[in-house]
């Protein structure tokens, strides 16, 4: 094989990938938001590539992923459009009244709820809905909210890397490996149900103070009146065959945002007096946005052949131990993700793996395995997805509120909660993926069942 030596297209691509990485992930420190620096780092990849002659606008154009952008949109817009209804607010009210005032359920279910939303949702996006709604919940039952909080942010991050549309590193991983809704579910679904259960236990044991707390009963079943249940309905409805749709998406040649474009064009049509200038004035443009930037950003690094650079010095090991390769990779990209945003780490690791690929490398098994470690480390910290930051916030604003500092979370009291269950479930999909690395390594797993 030819070995590459770096360049001056590789070292200019590498160094605006390094530095746009750098000022994404401390964005804390700086105060410039993420996006400003992605869409700065995008600007600079197209103007050097011209300049040296690796990149173009119109690469850079096709760079971009774009099943992946009206995908969450579409699914935005989708749940711009439920949130008004009430629906989702009699949901936790229901469940609050059911566990009448036994803690380890109201969490139990509650979570349940939060992860299967999850499922189809985004996590941030669950979180985002049920956050006050817990808080509102546990300030009537006089009990500290903060097990429910962190229980919603863990539970929906660990359960959203069951599917292809449940966290958007799998949705980058999907669409750049060729993964239908199928095959994920049937290659992640399991193990990330034992992680699941594992991490539902872990925090009873974890909280079991908190858990153990007399409760004051309260009535919510006054609390369960819905603004709009025809849309409610509607909206059930059309998650239900988008559902079907996801399943189907193969057979039928769709890809998946065709399925989700299709559900909100049924919802807008069907739904109750449906405003769409309101709702796609609630779509995060700036998401969309990040994500197009580094579509970008990685598309340049891959055409000045940076990332094949790169990947050379990786393929080795791969060959020589791909079992070991794939563990380690999970481990990696858990503990990166755990402290930096998974989006851009995963952004990053896409064309390193395809590149592996072209090289003859049987990769399927450092797909599952990326996919795991991403979604499992984003438990280790208040920094480890968009959900945890947000649960963050509203309890930093609940103790500012209430006077109480011990109402909120902060990173010490995450990390203390958190990092052993990433730990934990870590350990669990390492034995599970070595047990079964046959089924994962299976080189039909990313052309469907």
């Amino acid at each position: 094989m030819e070995v590459l030596e770096m360049d001056t297209a590789m070292m200019v691509s590498g160094i605006i990938l390094v530095i746009t990485f750098v000022g994404i992930f401390t964005e804390g420190v700086h105060g410039f938001h993420r996006a400003k620096f992605a869409l700065g780092g995008a600007g600079a990849m197209v103007l050097a590539g011209q300049y040296f002659g690796f990149y173009s606008p119109d690469l850079a154009i096709e760079s971009i992923d774009w099943n992946v952008i009206f995908l969450l949109g579409a699914m935005m817009t989708v749940v711009a459009i439920m949130i008004p209804t009430g629906g989702f607010q009699m949901l936790a009210y229901r469940i609050a009244d059911f566990s009448k005032g036994r803690l380890f359920l109201l969490l139990a279910m509650m979570g349940t709820l939060v992860t299967v939303l999850s499922l189809l949702l985004d996590n941030v996006t669950t979180v985002v809905i049920f956050g006050p709604l817990i808080i509102l919940i546990c300030q009537s039952m006089k009990v500290n909210p903060i097990p429910y909080l962190l229980a919603a942010a863990l539970l929906s991050d660990t359960g959203g890397v069951a599917t292809l549309v449940g966290d958007p590193p799998n949705l980058m991983i999907g669409s750049a490996a060729g993964i239908d809704f199928n095959t994920f579910f049937y290659h992640m679904g399991g193990i990330v149900f034992v992680a699941w259960v594992a991490t539902l236990f872990a925090l009873k044991f974890i909280f079991k103070k908190e858990l153990s707390q007399k409760p004051v009963l309260q009535d919510f079943s006054q609390q369960e009146e819905m603004k709009d249940p025809y849309t409610w309905k509607v909206s059930l409805i059309v998650l239900g065959i988008m559902v079907v749709g996801f399943i189907m998406h193969r057979t039928l040649h769709w890809e998946a945002w065709f399925v989700a474009g299709m559900g909100l064009t049924l919802l807008v049509f069907f739904g109750k007096d449906v405003d769409m200038d309101e709702h796609f004035a609630d779509v995060e443009l700036t998401l969309l946005m990040f994500f197009l930037a580094l579509f970008i950003i990685v598309g340049g690094v891959e055409h000045s052949h940076f990332l094949e650079y790169i990947g050379q010095f990786i393929l080795p090991f791969v060959r020589e131990d791909l079992l070991t390769a794939a563990i380690l990779l999970m481990w990696v990209a858990a503990i990166m993700s755990a402290f930096i945003d998974n989006i851009p780490f995963t952004a990053a690791m896409i064309p390193i793996i395809l590149g592996l690929e072209q090289q003859g490398v049987n990769v399927n098994a450092l797909w599952w395995a990326l996919a795991a470690g991403v979604g499992m480390g984003g438990n280790g910290s208040h920094l480890g997805s968009t959900a945890n930051v947000f649960i963050v916030t509203i309890s930093e604003k609940l103790a500012k509120d209430e006077g109480d500092p011990s109402l909120a979370i902060t990173p010490g009291l995450w990390f203390r909660k958190g990092a052993p269950i990433m730990v934990l479930t870590l350990i669990i999909c390492s034995i599970i993926m070595t047990t079964f690395f046959g089924f994962y390594s299976n080189p039909s797993a990313a052309i469907g069942l």
